[in-house]
């Protein structure tokens, strides 16, 4: 048996580039990283019309913490020099394409962050779609967990 049935290639690889590194003990706690997605999460809910960019950005963080999660339990987390890409890398590699919405909301989270317009805003129906999206990758992450091998 391998060590990620799916996507084995792609988190090896990952490894040997030191975009993923191998954690153990509290580091690898995902249960705790999902408790945080969902605070998280809400706390983007409570905002949302009153702060859009910032929904946006906490909903893009809930969906991190909830993929961040299923890495930890495998004993892995994304490095510096890996980052947010390498998470949605590992996500997509093993659980699919039902993780695909990560990247879009890594890439405008980054926009909003690091805008190249000035000015540049989310609006409240785009932050209300990323916190729908975060809460199905939460949803989808915690459906996965139980299954995962812990290392």
């Amino acid at each position: 048996m391998t060590r990620w049935p799916q996507g084995e290639a792609e988190v090896e690889q990952q490894l040997a580039a030191g975009h993923l590194q191998q954690v153990t003990g509290g580091q690898a706690h995902g249960a705790l990283l999902l408790e945080k997605a969902h605070r998280t999460i809400q706390t983007a809910a409570l905002i949302v019309e009153t702060d859009p960019d910032s929904a946006y950005v906490l909903a893009y963080d809930a969906a991190r913490y909830a993929g961040t999660a299923l890495l930890a339990h495998q004993g892995l987390r994304p490095t510096r020099s890996g980052g947010h890409y390498a998470l949605e890398r590992a996500l997509r590699a093993q659980f699919g394409q039902g993780f695909r919405p990560f990247g879009g909301m890594r890439r405008r989270r980054n926009e909003l962050e690091y805008p190249n317009i000035p000015n540049e805003e989310a609006s409240q129906a785009e932050a209300h779609g990323a916190i729908d999206d975060a809460r199905t990758l939460i949803n989808a992450a915690e459906r996965i967990f139980p299954g995962l091998s812990l290392f």
